[in-house]
């Protein structure tokens, strides 16, 4: 197993003026080369766990060190040097061609005045060619299919050179290939750079197919934690989205069908 990248321990958060914590008590390591994915239903606390982990926000209890240096330590310019976000959503405040997003990634790097190097020209260059973008350099990203332009932000995240990579809702609302597509892309870089990598998704069946280890999170607490084949169960999916399911293993990856009413069986299940 690689280095520790991400540490985790016993975190809890609660947003000002809510009744309840968003995240209680959760716990997690990531280690270098390793690729954890965190689901859950909606609300359950998976943004949350990755904005503490980014530093956006500060536990009220619990630690969370990154390079085995307390989060809340690092200097902004630092944290975005070690780590790459790529948010839920986001569109462009003015018009970039896809070699310029890609280029805001060594803004970290460069000084304020400074033009870029021969280091951020080709760390850039490398983010374009890993992430199959290069050809689309000199477009505007506003012509861009989502597939493109999610694959240009990871692309702008790779820029930072980041020993860790995150990632929220990569695959929201795109079709089954760009998925698909965004998953094999972000398990290639986590393998093969041998960065730290955290997904959140609410696509329970694509992570457990990519992920190494799994999170389930139910209202704002790690209702389950360690190798999908163990932890994407039946008992484990109703508790937590509170409608019955069945899962199946297709070639040793288990794989959830949430049922109809008219397929329910008289099992109970915990809402």
């Amino acid at each position: 197993m690689g280095e520790i990248i991400l540490r985790v321990a016993g975190v809890r958060y609660r947003y000002p003026g809510a009744d309840a914590d968003s995240v209680d008590g959760v716990s997690l390591d990531v280690r270098k080369g390793e690729l954890v994915g965190i689901v859950g239903p909606n609300g359950s606390g998976k943004t949350t766990v990755l904005r503490l982990l980014a530093g956006v926000l500060r536990p009220a209890a619990g630690s969370i060190t990154v390079l085995g240096r307390p989060v809340h330590e690092w200097k902004r310019r630092d944290l975005a040097r070690a780590i790459g976000v790529v948010a839920q959503r986001e569109e462009p405040a003015f018009p970039l061609t896809v070699e310029q997003a890609v280029f805001l990634g060594r803004y970290p790097h460069m000084s304020a005045l400074g033009a870029p190097t021969r280091d951020d020209h080709a760390a850039v260059d490398a983010a374009l060619e890993r992430c199959d973008v290069t050809q689309f350099r000199t477009r505007w990203v506003s012509t861009l299919s989502g597939g493109e332009w999610q694959r240009v932000r990871i692309a702008r995240a790779l820029a930072q050179t980041p020993q860790v990579l995150m990632l929220d809702e990569a695959t929201a609302s795109l079709d089954v290939r760009h998925e698909m597509e965004v998953f094999e892309l972000v398990t290639q870089l986590v393998r093969r750079d041998a960065m730290a990598g955290v997904v959140v998704t609410h696509h329970v069946n694509l992570a457990a197919r990519f992920v190494d280890r799994i999170v389930v999170m139910k209202q704002g607490t790690a209702e389950a934690s360690g190798v999908p084949a163990e932890v994407i169960t039946r008992e484990v999916l109703e508790r937590v989205f509170g409608w019955p399911v069945e899962v199946e293993s297709w070639r040793g990856v288990p794989q959830f069908v949430p049922l109809r009413k008219s397929e329910q069986s008289d099992r109970t299940f915990e809402q």
